[in-house]
């Protein structure tokens, strides 16, 4: 049996039912280290520069005076300090980083749905942990915010790179808890429990309408950024001739004669619709969107956000 997103919702072929909450197995920790390692050699030689020039903290703060020496640049002299002890001194000033990075990350049934090896659940634990990294790295805070029908779980943000680990962990660990995917209400609660602006990555498959007012009043206070990860037959069916398909949602099961073009460009067009909704209201709120697909490199989907970025700054 296939499981569908939309039109008849999500697809994918079944995969076992998910449970709430995988328990700390070995095989899941194992998972959490591979994770943790790529992402950590992907920082090292790609994202690190990136990351802190596109982030950049709230603004300067005074450091310390220096003496003067041959070569600085005058234009940081320090001219009281001149006039009261006739020698030159230099103002230094460091990064004020201060920057919190919360992941709002999608853990409804359909991301579990997928023909790829890997699903976009595994997919979004992995990009989350290498901006991650580069954020705690670069001494920022990184926190999580799960959701699935309703937020599930929340964990306050927290630097190191043990703190990292667990947001990884959760990630792959976590089960739907209500059925459906309602980023509204994940976007409510992040704008309550989270009062100071903060650079904010919604990872979902983003297959689900999106309230536009709730959207808003987010953007209008948190730095946007959406990560949608998707599985190949999510944006197209293959031609599979007739099959049995479930809502990876709400269970509904019916038969799809895959084989018939109109029935695989209805659905086509229809992902195509809510992506053309969802490209025109990120445009409208400034939200920048990064696109991986599962079983796809998303490593240059990652840099040229960066580069995007860097070049508008």
């Amino acid at each position: 049996m296939l499981r569908l997103p939309i039109p008849f919702r999500r697809t994918a072929p079944s995969r076992a039912a998910p449970a709430l909450d995988d328990p700390l197995t070995p095989a899941l920790l194992a998972r959490v280290r591979a994770i943790e390692l790529r992402a950590r050699r992907l920082v090292n030689t790609l994202f690190l520069g990136e990351y802190h020039a596109v982030f950049r903290g709230r603004g300067l703060e005074f450091d310390e005076l220096r003496p003067y020496v041959p070569g600085d640049d005058v234009r940081a002299l320090d001219w009281n300090a001149y006039a009261r002890t006739g020698e030159p001194f230099i103002r230094r000033y460091r990064e004020d980083r201060d920057l919190t990075v919360i992941f709002v990350v999608d853990v409804s049934a359909s991301q579990f749905a997928g023909a790829a090896p890997v699903a976009k659940s595994a997919l979004a634990a992995e990009i989350a942990a290498v901006l991650a990294l580069a954020a705690v790295r670069n001494k920022d805070r990184v926190g999580l915010l799960l959701f699935a029908g309703r937020p599930q779980r929340y964990v306050r943000p927290a630097g190191g790179a043990t703190h990292v680990l667990r947001v990884i962990r959760e990630i792959l660990r976590a089960r739907p808890a209500h059925p459906g995917t309602d980023l509204a209400a994940a976007l409510q609660y992040l704008v309550g429990v989270q009062r100071r602006r903060a650079t904010v990555f919604l990872i979902s498959d983003f297959l689900a309408p999106i309230e536009p007012a709730r959207l808003r009043a987010a953007a209008s206070r948190h730095d946007l950024i959406a990560v949608t990860v998707r599985d190949p037959v999510d944006e197209a069916l293959p031609d599979a001739g007739v099959v049995t398909v479930a809502d990876a949602e709400n269970g509904a099961v019916l038969e799809l004669d895959t084989s018939d073009p109109a029935v695989r460009e209805a659905y086509a067009r229809r992902v195509r619709g809510l992506d053309a909704a969802r490209a025109a209201l990120f445009g409208q709120l400034g939200i920048d969107e990064i696109r991986a697909v599962a079983g796809e490199d998303y490593v240059p989907a990652l840099l040229r956000f960066f580069r995007r970025r860097g070049a508008a700054a």
